[in-house]
């Protein structure tokens, strides 16, 4: 009864270093999948970085900059519509802030464009 006992404890054991071992895989395969999917973001904010620097004067990347800081989804949404309207030839490169600043009130949705109406 002994022996039986310790062979069902050693297929457990087994079963167990089995399961394991393919939970560590599963893991070792998402956290290469997140640092390869890390590595196309960043390779994709460089490209678009290095893009701007030509795309626009330093005064309009400087008012980009003041913009990434108080909403990045704005600014990265700012800069892909930057790169199609260069893509469609659009405007011709460098875009001036005055340029950006009217690109920016087109697209804006601020309280200065609101109206109120009383009922």
């Amino acid at each position: 009864m002994s022996v039986s006992n310790d062979r069902e404890l050693a297929q457990i054991r087994e079963q167990r270093r089995i399961e394991l071992q393919k939970q560590l895989e599963a893991q070792a395969n998402q956290q290469l999948d997140a640092e390869i999917e890390a590595q196309k973001k960043a390779v994709e904010k460089n490209a678009l970085d290095s893009a701007m620097k030509k795309l626009l004067t330093p005064e309009a990347r400087s008012r980009i900059a003041t913009i990434s800081l108080a909403t990045p989804e704005r600014s990265e949404q700012i800069k892909q519509t930057i790169l199609q309207l260069f893509e469609n030839q659009t405007f011709t490169p460098p875009m001036s802030d005055e340029q950006l600043k009217k690109l920016l009130m087109s697209q804006s949705k601020s309280r200065h464009s609101a109206s109120i109406r009383r009922i």
